[in-house]
């Protein structure tokens, strides 16, 4: 059974849409644990419209679009980082983190000390331009020193050939492909990037 976790080297960067996109392509369940900021639509919301497919209700609701941690205290509350646990479903199950794999749970866990106790192959979702090599590199090696299986790398953006083998070689990273920013961005439109930027079996 497929289980991935999906991070990133930074916010923003289009993961959730490469989240949307495997969990199409796997026929998937989704599930984002914490979603920080409610005033536009959610990631959970985002995947559910572009991959058609079952969507988990989050663990943590938070109204404020910042770190979880400081969302959380804002609210007043506290984010309990042993009671998140993968969910049980049937078939394969897209976990989607918040930001990257160092953002702050609470003031003592990151979203990577999760990931390490779950135990679960983690993806790592970079962008293509500048800052990448740096970023891609750092957060590859925060993964590791945790434990973390780096599944593999995706790339977002318009293709950029150097940076992406620089990444895989230096990190020795599997590459997994590459999604490029769509206009307009629908179902099929992601269906049919993410054919052609991924192969399925590299998932399996």
């Amino acid at each position: 059974m497929n289980r991935f976790v999906v991070t990133g080297t930074d916010t923003g960067i289009g993961k959730t849409i490469f989240a949307a996109g495997l969990t199409q392509a796997l026929a998937a369940t989704y599930w984002k644990p914490v979603q920080a900021g409610l005033d536009e639509e959610t990631d959970s919301a985002t995947v559910a419209r572009l991959a058609g497919r079952p969507v988990l209700p989050e663990a943590h609701r938070l109204i404020h679009p910042l770190s979880p941690h400081r969302a959380a205290e804002l609210e007043g509350r506290v984010i309990d980082a042993d009671a998140l646990a993968p969910p049980a479903c049937a078939g394969p199950l897209v976990i989607e983190g918040a930001g990257g794999p160092l953002v702050p749970v609470n003031r003592e866990t990151l979203f990577a000390d999760i990931f390490a106790r779950w135990g679960l192959p983690v993806i790592l979702c970079a962008r293509t331009g500048l800052g990448t090599i740096n970023h891609s590199l750092g957060s590859i090696e925060a993964l590791r020193a945790r434990g973390i299986t780096v599944h593999g790398i995706a790339f977002i953006g318009t293709a950029n050939e150097d940076n992406e083998a620089t990444i895989a070689a230096i990190g020795q990273v599997r590459r997994l492909g590459r999604l490029p920013h769509l206009d307009p961005l629908t179902p099929d439109t992601l269906a049919a990037a993410f054919a052609d930027g991924f192969d399925p079996a590299a998932f399996a």
